[in-house]
């Protein structure tokens, strides 16, 4: 499902007023669905704390609604009542009952509050008697209704300005925005319901949104289901480069999260120093000695090899370079991770070079934020107030890849300008090894003829799931066996099992 910036939430406002939609309109529904959720917490009192704009404008509606139920209700206004503009205005002149300063003292015996001061607007730090009256919401002890968005988060990055509300839950409209699923933004929002308000689903082949939410419906129609027909060839031969004997673990758990997915065969390419400790270790994965780039070039010589994972535990500096940009070489697929991406640290423009020559072949780099931050370290100092979504996009047209910025909200973006946000991943995938078995799901997908986007995007939707079938104490060698049972329910949903 897309998402909305804020610029973009503004244009399909503005779209459907155009259209014909009186902007009242828009904001009396807003208003219903926001009284409609306070009315399912049946409170005694509720206290509209409105701001200035149109989230006040919503508050509006929604207090009358409300007092047109039988409900008492408090309306707490921050600002200027002659002040107010457009449909904000009309909506206040619909209330009929008492206005308040919005102050803390208002907020007293409240059993639900509505927060209705800025939603998803926001773009500047929240100071004065605004952060005065989000502090004290986050004091009371009932529950907390956010309109569109928490107070204080901005709805595009997700970034808290300063201060921002903990709603219990949040109503907001037509779609999410970015900064309900990126942190800390979706810390502070509770579950988010998406209400229709009159918009209407054309304005989006006008809008053109690039970011979307990492769902099945993302990817579900390329991706790759095993055929009655079929065999292990046609699903792809992924190459997994393994590091030496003290840091094999690694290439492995990316070799069995690789085979897990998909990958027809998955060879483990070896030093000679680590090849009885990986045969030992591996019954489905194959084992093949490969010492040096020149001898990983000849390996990968054979194009039934289709795809190649670097950078697990396999150590950082030139001798890594070199396997890097042998395994560039062709159209396979190819996968970076961990040491193969801080390896050209000092030198990225090598390694995007490489990317760039390789034209359309597919690459994914998989970096945590301090790997992301090595590699792109100009990206971090120019953009250091930017969305992760815009540092993970500046990142892919930088390289040339398809860049998997790893995280509780991991974003998938590619040179084009789409972007995932995952927002499935539990607590307890952070853990040693988790990353390594997500590598090998992208180059599991990968081998199996997925493009890059959207593989990299289904992975990280397939960790997540494998890490809440797993459950709290996984360790990273639960992941690739709890991915029988997300496939499960996955090829139900895609109605080809059983």
């Amino acid at each position: 499902m897309e998402l909305l910036t804020t610029a973009e939430m503004a244009q399909a406002d503005r779209l459907t007023i155009e259209g014909g939609v009186p902007g009242i309109r828009l904001m009396e529904a807003a208003g219903r669905a926001v009284a409609d959720a306070v009315a399912r917490h049946a409170p005694g009192m509720v206290c509209v704390v409105a701001g200035p704009g149109n989230n006040g404008g919503d508050g509006f509606v929604c207090a009358r609604i409300l007092a047109g139920r039988g409900y008492r209700v408090r309306l707490l206004l921050l600002g200027d009542r002659d002040r107010l503009k457009g449909d904000a205005a009309e909506a206040f002149r619909s209330w009929s009952g008492p206005v308040e300063t919005a102050e803390p003292a208002g907020l007293a015996g409240a059993d639900l509050t509505v927060d209705a001061l800025f939603g998803a607007g926001l773009d500047r730090p929240v100071t004065g008697s605004a952060r005065a009256m989000i502090e004290a919401i986050n004091e009371t002890t009932g529950p907390v209704i956010a309109v569109d968005l928490p107070s204080g988060i901005n709805g595009t990055s997700g970034a808290e300005m300063g201060v921002a509300v903990n709603a219990s839950e949040t109503v907001t409209f037509f779609r999410r925005k970015p900064g309900h699923l990126l942190l800390p933004g979706r810390l502070h929002c509770g579950p988010v319901e998406v209400v229709d308000i009159g918009i209407p689903e054309s304005v989006l082949a006008t809008i053109g949104p690039r970011i979307c939410a990492n769902a099945q419906s993302l990817w579900a129609g390329v991706f790759p289901v095993p055929q009655s027909g079929g065999h292990k060839y046609r699903r792809g031969h992924a190459v997994i480069v393994s590091g030496g004997p003290s840091h094999t673990g690694a290439a492995r758990l990316a070799a069995r999260g690789a085979l897990r997915a998909g990958a027809g065969l998955v060879t483990l390419a070896s030093p000679r120093d680590a090849l009885a400790i990986n045969a030992a270790a591996s019954l489905a994965v194959m084992v093949r000695a490969t010492d040096g780039a020149s001898e990983l070039a000849a390996l990968l010589s054979d194009p039934r090899l289709n795809t190649v994972v670097l950078g697990p535990g396999g150590g950082v500096g030139a001798p890594m370079r070199e396997l890097v940009l042998a395994a560039l070489q062709g159209e396979r697929a190819v996968v970076l991770d961990a040491d193969a991406l801080t390896s050209f640290a000092e030198d990225p423009a090598v390694l995007f070079g490489a990317i760039r020559a390789r034209g359309a072949a597919p690459t994914v780099l998989t970096p945590h934020e301090g790997e992301f931050a090595r590699l792109f370290s100009n990206i971090v100092q120019i953009s250091d107030k930017s969305s992760k979504c815009d540092r993970t996009h500046a990142a892919a047209e930088a390289s040339g890849a398809v860049v998997l910025l790893k995280g509780s909200d991991t974003v998938v973006a590619a040179p084009d300008g789409r972007a995932s946000i995952t927002e499935n991943a539990p607590p307890w995938l952070a853990t040693a090894g988790s990353g390594d078995v997500l590598a090998g799901f992208v180059a599991g997908l990968l081998a199996q003829g997925m493009p890059a986007f959207e593989a990299a995007s289904a992975a990280t939707w397939l960790h997540g799931e494998a890490g809440t079938e797993a459950g709290p104490g996984l360790i990273s060698e639960d992941l690739p066996d709890a991915l029988r049972m997300v496939y499960r329910r996955l090829f139900v949903d895609l109605g080809v099992w059983p």
